[in-house]
């Protein structure tokens, strides 16, 4: 494997992370400013009024992103796996 390839490989590797963990930490991201501001505007500061809400959201954007990132990591695998021919010197 020329090192080229390999660091497009890894390039495209880390390129389809961002894009499939992207949904969730965007969610997650949101929920805690909108429980911060909540938390700052009360002054109830409770541990588990932050962690509960992120927590659902996550659990909400897995249910409805969860089969589009499956589909796609598939996809990257399987398009990895097929190329591994053509990487051998």
């Amino acid at each position: 494997m020329e090192p080229q390839a390999a660091l497009t490989l890894g390039q495209n590797a880390l390129y389809m992370l961002l894009m499939i963990a992207a949904p969730v930490l965007a969610t997650v991201l949101g929920v805690g400013l909108l429980v911060s501001l909540f938390q700052a505007i009360t002054q109830i500061h409770e541990a588990t009024l932050s962690f509960v809400p992120k927590l659902v959201a996550a659990i909400a954007v897995f249910a409805i992103a969860g089969p589009w990132m499956l589909t796609t990591m598939v996809e990257f695998i399987r398009s990895t796996i097929l190329a591994i021919p053509s990487f051998a010197v």
